[in-house]
């Protein structure tokens, strides 16, 4: 593998913000197959992979989910083309024989509620950056939220399922005259160590 060049990684990390205004454009549909395509190739626990999107994007259902998010959120859910909510299955290991074939990963999980939990809330966070990464890949601006309530959402999208809400993330096509300001981050010293 080589390095990206820097136009890449300015796209993908140092010129990337959150929340910016969108044009009024609309997503196709085949660009949110597209994102999943690309994500699903990140790697997970077991090749687990229990993230399970679900691409908001009608009018009905903005509505629906814009009534179970805090205050400051719901205009970002309003005017965004798409907002996804990324869940994670807590019956990912059904999928694992599939996903997993080498050794029976089932039982490793089946009846393990805690682990199960556990497993399902770190791989579909880790799949969650892959998803951040893959929309900036494809050209659209990200805005990853919590600020919800997640048995409102479940209730309202999830209702008899194993799915449980993660995080949000609203999907458009930065406005490129919009103001930008980044907010500050940590220095390598004051996060990581080399031991």
């Amino acid at each position: 593998m080589q390095p990206l060049a820097q136009p890449a990684l300015d796209q993908l990390f140092f010129h990337a913000h959150s929340h910016l205004p969108c044009i009024p454009k609309p997503i196709e549909d085949e660009t949110l197959v597209r994102l999943y395509e690309t994500l699903r190739w990140g790697p997970t626990a077991a090749n687990s992979s229990p993230l399970r999107v679900t691409f908001v994007k009608s009018a009905e259902a903005r509505a629906r989910l814009a009534a179970c998010v805090a205050p400051g959120n719901v205009k970002k859910v309003e005017s965004a083309p798409v907002t996804a909510i990324l869940a994670m299955d807590l019956r990912f290991f059904e999928q694992l024989p599939k996903l997993f074939p080498l050794v029976d990963a089932r039982a490793w999980y089946e009846g393990k509620g805690a682990l199960v939990a556990e497993t399902a809330l770190r791989n579909s966070s880790l799949q969650g950056g892959y998803f951040v990464l893959a929309a900036r890949a494809l050209g659209l601006g990200c805005g990853p939220m919590s600020g919800f309530d997640a048995e409102a959402v479940r209730r309202a999208f999830f209702e008899g399922t194993e799915l449980q809400p993660n995080f949000l993330c609203t999907l458009g096509y930065p406005d490129p005259e919009a103001p930008r300001r980044r907010n500050p981050r940590l220095e390598f010293g004051e996060a990581c160590r080399i031991l």
